[in-house]
């Protein structure tokens, strides 16, 4: 089990500005590649993805905040006001990119392509911060 209880009070907040600007260069890197090997919507579609998971991640946060301003203890009546209005919100994202994917292929694909890269730094900034703090129990 993770640790992630045990962390400082400000870890989380630069944990998301460190994967935000993390995901900004590889969504770069990203583009100038899929520039290079694909058409150039893929390359749309890559910006595109990072900057969708980085606006999905801003909002989680703001609902996590108005969680805590609340003063919310019950566990579970957390989690079902999180996960409701975040499955709302990833089913949206899913219909959007699957839309894209039937209607222009490239532009799709590029676009899980740069959300694929949003998790990918995401779990490696976090990977990095339980290490930095002790690893696992």
């Amino acid at each position: 089990m993770l640790v992630l209880e045990n962390l400082p009070t400000d870890t989380l907040p630069r944990l998301l500005r460190r994967t935000t600007l993390s995901a900004i260069i590889v969504g770069f890197v990203g583009f100038v590649v899929a520039i290079i090997l694909a058409p150039p919507l893929a390359a749309l579609g890559v910006v595109l993805g990072v900057g969708m998971a980085i606006v999905n991640l801003r909002f989680l946060d703001g609902q996590a905040a108005k969680v805590e301003l609340r003063g919310e203890q019950n566990s579970k009546i957390i989690r079902r006001q999180l996960g409701s209005k975040t499955t709302l919100r990833l089913a949206i994202m899913t219909v959007i990119v699957l839309v894209v994917v039937i209607l222009n292929a490239p532009l799709g694909i590029g676009i899980v392509s740069g959300l694929v890269l949003y998790q990918i730094v995401f779990v490696v900034n976090v990977m990095r911060v339980v290490t930095n703090q002790g690893g696992l129990e």
